[in-house]
């Protein structure tokens, strides 16, 4: 007797899946994708290494990495969470290591070899996939969907999987078509807003030193005085702002606070030092170099890329 008919819209990682895991339940599986390629937003996660999971076991700890609202992700995480992940990825022959603030990646091949092994994934349970095909509509009849308007066809099935993701990088085929599937289907959809991404600064200097990865600093959300938030890690300068892990994670409350006055951004570089020993650092570091250009003087004390950034603000002339 065949199984019931399962149609998944969206070729990411949970399109894959959920494609996979319905197939080994027993259902027959059509995957429908518009893009040529599957797994596309996987190729830049972790900076093409694919950053997995986060080992984090406390999930209290691990929610509140998700902002107020994480607490809604709570019944998910808790039938399919970090350690889930990992043993699912563990049964399709993946071995994952952990990093630096408890990070899951690969341990061999990056985003490449996640994806090789989705693949193997859905050719076992034959999932059918059809690409270069866009999703237009979703048919509702009787208050149950029916079927999904493609492109030049239409698909029939006993249920229907959304998996197209947000609005975070249209390039990859993220373009929001499911909070107009939602939508048909009855749901009340929240305006989405911008969350871990890149920053675009007012200041005119990050493009100048675009490129430099400054590790060991703190990034503080200010507002009218108060520092409403603060992570501590790594930040990418780049042509239009910063980014990098705690721009990117502060980027939502970072969009809340831009759209009233009175907000900025403070950049600690040695958030390790108290402003006495750093100004005594400074002190031994212009008398060790008493010798030298301003500029040289600073050579211990920033990252190369910073220091003519640091001459300019500075209003020193760099030959003094």
């Amino acid at each position: 007797m065949a199984g019931p008919k399962v149609v998944v819209i969206g070729g990411g990682a949970a399109g894959m899946i959920a494609a996979g895991r319905a197939a080994e339940l027993g259902a027959t599986v059509m995957l429908v994708e518009k893009n040529q390629t599957l797994g596309a937003k996987l190729m830049l996660s972790g900076k093409g290494r694919c950053n997995l999971t986060n080992a984090e076991e406390d999930m209290e700890t691990f929610l509140a990495a998700y902002g107020p609202n994480g607490k809604f992700l709570y019944s998910a995480f808790s039938r399919f969470g970090p350690a889930e992940t990992l043993q699912f990825f563990s049964s399709l022959g993946l071995e994952t290591k952990v990093e630096r603030g408890k990070r899951v990646f690969p341990a061999h091949g990056g985003a490449e070899r996640v994806i090789n092994c989705l693949f193997d994934y859905l050719k076992r349970g034959r999932v059918a996939v059809l690409r270069n095909k866009e999703a237009l509509n979703l048919e509702i009849k009787d208050g149950k969907a029916v079927r999904f308007i493609l492109r030049g066809q239409e698909l029939e099935g006993d249920a229907f999987i959304i998996c197209t993701g947000g609005k975070s990088f249209p390039k990859t085929g993220s373009t929001g078509d499911g909070y107009r599937f939602a939508k048909r289907a009855g749901h009340h959809v929240i305006t989405p807003a911008p969350a871990l991404c890149p920053v675009r600064l007012a200041e005119k200097w990050p493009p100048q030193a675009r490129g430099l990865n400054l590790r060991n600093v703190s990034l503080s959300l200010v507002k009218e005085g108060k520092v409403i938030s603060k992570r501590f890690g790594e930040l990418l300068l780049t042509h239009f702002g910063i980014s990098g892990p705690i721009a990117m994670d502060m980027s939502r409350e970072i969009e809340d606070a831009s759209a009233s006055e009175g907000a900025g951004l403070l950049l600690d570089l040695k958030p390790a030092l108290s402003a006495e020993t750093l100004k005594a650092r400074i002190g031994r570091d212009f008398e060790k170099y008493s010798s030298m250009m301003f500029k040289d003087s600073l050579r211990d004390l920033l990252p190369g890329g910073l220091i003519p950034v640091m001459l300019e603000k500075s209003s020193v002339e760099p030959v003094a």
